[in-house]
């Protein structure tokens, strides 16, 4: 996790891609909030990782601080894409080598721990790209 937090944060590229671009199906986010993601956001209050993030990152009415935020959400969600990936390889290869349920257990903290973010991510970032652009107006 430490190499994946490093190299994304080292990562110099604007991160473009197509791949952060809403999808139709993601549209006003009813797919997610299906999901559990407004539950999943509870969560991190109640076990105050939302008090940390704001304090290492106060969000401002300020357009350039809401663009480097819509940017961060776009590295946190690489992250944890890496992240989920590599997990997921491991969880095969738990799941061949010993069973599918001694992989389970694995399975089901890579959900928590990265799909979830994942989706928190693309959640969030329609919304910071409308308050940016509500800035931008004013």
């Amino acid at each position: 996790m430490f190499c994946v937090l490093a190299f994304t944060e080292t990562l110099k590229s604007q991160l473009t891609s197509s791949y952060y671009h809403q999808k139709e199906w993601e549209r006003s986010g009813k797919i997610y909030e299906r999901l559990g993601i407004n539950f999943f956001r509870k969560v991190l209050v109640w076990i105050g990782w939302e008090k940390l993030n704001k304090k290492a990152n106060p969000i401002e009415k300020n357009t350039n601080v809401l663009m480097n935020l819509h940017y961060q959400t776009k590295k946190s969600e690489l992250g944890h894409v890496i992240i989920l990936l590599i997990v997921l390889g491991f969880n095969v290869f738990v799941a061949l080598k010993f069973g599918a349920l001694k992989s389970l257990w694995l399975l089901v903290l890579n959900i928590l721990l990265n799909l979830y973010p994942i989706f928190l991510q693309r959640y969030n970032r329609p919304r910071i790209t409308r308050a940016i652009n509500l800035s931008k107006r004013r």
